[in-house]
């Protein structure tokens, strides 16, 4: 928890002053037994009925500056708490957009989802009442005890006792449900996980009819955190009984002693009614206490959870190589755009090299072809170029830099991805293209719409680049949503353009006329293109064949026909009539 503290930083007169007037409302709440033992013994046991409104007068002021100091605490701790949660939000989410896809592929959306929103509403409601009772609580306990001292020694006596029976079960109570939070938090997480799966693939599920048997594992699930919330919900609700227990035995004593002590003439009415107020007093701070240390219990773990998001680091490092560098590396046209030297990678917990000595080069310009079975390493191969993964062996480089070496930023302000997923925002088209290039005009706009084909259904669409696209694109058809995914890459107008495998959804004749319109852009931009289709790669002015992770054939469509058995076997099984032919 110590170090997610520096978020409240900006709040320290907030978290000054919020436990400042609480205790300054506790003052006044101590005060109140006093005046009442003085109503009693000096109002009513001489029927002064003046003396008693004049104290019910000083009651009733004690309280209106009790109630402006409890708003004025709670709006000072509100203000804290909320601040303190939203930079904490941020900055967690900053962490997170920091993190490679190798630890994001490691932790799990589920998991981050869960930090982000209830361990920081926890967080937030501990830090809430931390300002507000943390130092009220144990103020008016030890302060109801001394006043205690103050009206009666002998009396007071049984407070000694008591406070600290009365510690040993909260703190004992709070040692042993702490590790029990963790696991309910635990389970939550498997909770989530399993509802955003389920609701991601609600159409497969339906198709399936598998509803029956994710409808039983979801039970299983939020049955385990059912048990474990009741288990700890058990432990954690034997506090207000057990205080409860051992406040009333006291008061029990208190009353007898008093009694004794009244009867003797050593102490007066009044003084007995204050000493049974102030262990009433202790016995609803006790409670509260109680209560906040419960939520402490949860928002520690909650915050344990969060440092060890905090805890994880980039296993990517950012190079210095930066936008104005770039600009002066104008090689030549000779210049290679992107070379593989012997690269291999393995991924984080995945055990074998899923891509192994990869040793090609892509000239400038040129529109490259890969292609491959499924789970060949066509992906992984591109996922190297913007480095969202690093090669674990070998090097691959950009205009003649590592990508290590560039700043990441800048590395991918110089190449537009168009993911085999096709991911789209809420928001207008125009907004989702936005996210290529901010300074996009219009017409770069228009002319990404045309290369990409997309221009034929956006023009049909009601208000056409201020159409609102839903969550995921769900209000779109899986062609339109890969070719809007390809004019946002087109709009930003970059070095690189990689396709991975984005015109699956495109039917043949879409397919060629985009392959068209991007080679009749007339830059020197290189193009990347990863697809299973021999159609969609045929035409590039060099081929990559892929095979279970390694190279088994660079060159072009003719020359692979004649005389790579792995290319051929794809071709053929796309076009048997070519291979009757031959």
């Amino acid at each position: 928890m110590k170090s997610l503290l520096k978020y409240i930083k900006d709040y320290k007169k907030e978290s000054i002053l919020a436990p400042l007037f609480k205790m300054l409302e506790a003052s006044f709440e101590l005060m109140v037994p006093l005046v009442m033992a003085a109503i009693i013994d000096n109002g009513i046991a001489y029927s002064d009925t003046p003396y008693i409104f004049r104290m019910g007068a000083v009651l009733v002021l004690l309280a209106a500056v009790g109630l402006a100091s409890s708003v004025t605490a709670q709006y000072f701790s509100a203000k804290a708490a909320v601040g303190f949660a939203t930079k904490l939000r941020n900055a967690l989410f900053s962490h997170i957009q920091g993190l490679s896809y190798t630890e994001l592929d490691t932790i799990g959306t589920s998991t981050l989802i869960t930090r982000m929103t209830s361990d920081v509403n926890q967080i937030q409601n501990g830090v809430n009442l931390t300002l507000r009772l943390l130092l009220r609580s144990p103020f008016i306990v030890f302060g109801a005890m001394v006043m205690a001292f103050t009206v009666d020694v002998k009396a007071a006596l049984i407070f000694v006792v008591t406070i600290p029976l009365l510690a040993i079960v909260v703190f004992g109570i709070m040692l042993a449900s702490m590790p029990l939070y963790k696991k309910v938090q635990a389970a939550l997480d498997k909770i989530l996980g399993r509802t955003r799966e389920n609701l991601a693939g609600a159409r497969v599920i339906r198709a399936f009819c598998n509803e029956g048997s994710e409808t039983s594992a979801f039970e299983q699930e939020n049955e385990l955190l059912l048990n474990t919330q009741v288990f700890v919900g058990k432990i954690s609700a034997a506090m207000n009984p057990v205080t409860y227990i051992i406040i009333n035995i006291a008061l029990v004593i208190l009353l007898w002693t008093g009694a004794v002590r009244v009867d003797n003439g050593i102490i007066t009415q009044g003084a007995v009614v204050a000493l049974v107020n102030y262990m009433s007093q202790i016995l609803v701070e006790l409670v509260k206490m109680a209560n906040l240390i419960i939520q402490l219990t949860k928002a520690l773990a909650c915050a344990k959870r969060v440092e060890g998001i905090f805890g994880i680091t980039s296993s990517m490092e950012n190079g210095a190589f930066d936008r104005e560098d770039i600009e002066n590396i104008n090689g030549g046209d000779e210049k290679a755009a992107i070379v593989f030297d012997h690269v291999s990678l393995t991924y984080s917990g995945g055990g074998d090299e899923s891509l192994t000595d990869i040793d090609f080069v892509v000239k400038k310009g040129e529109t490259v072809g890969i292609i491959g079975g499924t789970g060949s390493g066509k992906t992984s191969v591109v996922n190297l170029i913007p480095r969202f993964y690093d090669a674990t062996k070998g090097c691959v480089l950009v205009d003649g830099m590592k990508v290590r070496d560039y700043d990441i930023a800048a590395l991918r302000e110089k190449i537009g991805v168009v993911p085999q997923k096709a991911v789209l925002f809420k928001g207008t088209i125009r907004e989702n293209l936005l996210w290529g290039n901010e300074h996009a005009s219009e017409q770069d706009i228009e002319d990404a719409l045309r290369i990409s084909q997309a221009k034929e259904f956006v023009d049909t669409k009601e208000g056409r680049l201020d159409f609102m696209i839903a969550q995921g694109g769900k209000n779109l058809s899986g062609g339109q949503k890969q070719r809007l995914t390809i004019a946002r890459a087109i709009v930003r107008k970059p070095d690189i353009l990689i396709l991975d495998d984005s015109a699956s959804a495109l039917d043949f004749a879409t397919d060629a006329k985009l392959r068209a319109a991007v080679k009749g852009m007339g830059n020197d931009m290189t193009v990347i293109i990863v697809s299973q289709r021999a159609a969609s790669i045929m035409y590039a002015d060099k081929i990559v064949v892929m095979d279970d992770g390694a190279v088994a054939g660079i060159g072009t469509h003719e020359q692979l026909l004649a005389d790579n058995v792995t290319y051929q076997e794809i071709y053929y099984s796309q076009f048997p009539d070519k291979k009757a032919r031959r």
